[in-house]
């Protein structure tokens, strides 16, 4: 109520922008490294006959559950990687009115301060926190659109044989 007494509507978007630059970019680091491991695992299969992670043959397209949920803790590893940086300074944006501190009067400012006043590790405080979340998170949902892809690449191909 307070949000809205102070600043109407726009008040609950205001961290929009910090929120987007944010996921964007991990989005595209965690499926750009997703579809090159994933590229990579089968070159490999092929190379070795045909042959999966478990070593079992598979001439598939696709990956295993299990190959799905290591590639998608390692994307999500990656997408992390590349972007806590930005999540930590809009944390800090965010929250600032909650702190006795004197806010920040920029992400510029935010950053400078923090590295100042902190140094580099501050910028991945959290980080073994998110990936407690975010590694199983993107581990099942590439595992369940793999699986997902697999029976469908398998149905396909039962019409086609028709």
């Amino acid at each position: 109520a307070t949000i809205y007494k102070r600043e109407g509507v726009r008040g609950f978007y205001s961290a929009w922008r910090p929120t987007v630059a944010r996921n964007v970019p991990f989005v595209v680091a965690t499926f750009t490294a997703n579809d090159f491991m994933k590229r990579k695992i089968i070159k490999d299969r092929m190379a070795k006959q045909g042959k999966n992670f478990a070593g079992e043959v598979d001439t598939s397209n696709e990956l295993t559950i299990r190959e799905n949920l290591l590639v998608g803790i390692s994307s999500a590893l990656i997408g992390a990687v590349c972007t806590h940086p930005a999540d930590v300074v809009k944390t800090r944006m965010m929250t600032q009115a909650a702190s006795t501190q004197v806010p920040y009067s920029s992400a510029t400012d935010c950053i400078l301060t923090m590295f100042k006043a902190e140094g580099l590790p501050a910028f991945y405080s959290g980080f073994v926190q998110r990936m407690l979340y975010m590694g199983p998170l993107w581990s099942i949902q590439f595992a369940i659109n793999g699986r997902l892809c697999k029976s469908l690449e398998e149905r396909n191909m039962k019409k086609q044989r028709k």
